[in-house]
């Protein structure tokens, strides 16, 4: 699909790249000559893969960061350009779940799941975007998923902050284009570590694919191109869309 080269020359961060789709992402820029910061709050993960981007002959550093945490966010932003130059490249990839039926869900497990995924994704897009609009050129991509389309039940704040990621990216993305800068989201279908019940727990498996089109689970494979294709020179006139990678999942 790609040349192999299509990053070259980029720097990119990738965040909750120590496992699932976010691991996946940061291969897969590497395997296209990006210079990959692999971010995750578990460093040890983080480690893992970058050394197996290493291995693979590709360029990666790890760095222990919670995405909730601005002083965190600048430190290893700071960090990557003191390592591989001005940042290209931001996938806002980054998630936690915490689970309860809405009426049981308290304040904290609320309040956590948008930290990570709004306020996280905000803290990383602030913390790089002086450059791009200073060098007049960037590309962001943001996670979602189908949860902040179609919503969810025993989720309702990742549904809410997933929904929200939208109109962030759609803010963004109208705000940054004088700049240069494009602004688009990605949601993947039930492919990462996250959703393991949804794909294994009989009481979940069978309703969750019935709503699929495809009638199957999507394979990390399948997932990770658009992030490339949406952080490369292809899509330079691309901005504020959604794209989905769900099996048709959210075909409305």
């Amino acid at each position: 699909m790609f040349n192999g080269k299509a990053l070259a020359g980029k720097v990119a961060i990738v965040t909750g790249a120590g496992q699932g789709i976010g691991a996946g992402i940061a291969r897969a820029y590497a395997a296209q000559a990006a210079k990959v910061a692999v971010v995750d709050w578990n460093l040890e993960t983080a480690e893992q893969v970058a050394q197996a981007i290493g291995a693979a002959g590709g360029e990666a550093a790890a760095f222990k960061c919670d995405v909730a945490d601005r002083a965190q966010v600048d430190a290893m932003v700071a960090a990557t350009v003191a390592r591989f130059g001005p940042v290209d490249v931001l996938a806002n990839n980054a998630g936690i779940t915490r689970t309860a039926m809405l009426h049981k869900m308290t304040a904290h497990q609320w309040q956590q799941v948008l930290d990570v995924h709004l306020s996280g994704s905000f803290n990383c897009l602030q913390a790089v975007v002086g450059g791009m609009m200073e060098r007049q050129r960037g590309w962001i991509i943001n996670t979602i998923s189908t949860a902040g389309i179609l919503g969810t039940i025993g989720q309702i704040n990742y549904g809410s902050a997933k929904a929200g990621l939208i109109g962030f990216t759609k803010s963004a993305a109208r705000e940054l284009a004088r700049y240069n800068i494009v602004v688009n989201c990605v949601a993947p279908g039930a492919a990462t570590p996250m959703t393991e019940t949804i794909r294994t727990d009989p009481r979940f498996k069978e309703t969750y694919l019935a709503r699929v089109p495809l009638g199957r689970w999507a394979e990390p494979e399948e997932i990770t191109p658009v992030w490339v294709f949406l952080a490369s020179e292809g899509a330079s006139y691309i901005t504020g869309q959604l794209i989905g990678v769900d099996g048709g999942m959210s075909i409305h």
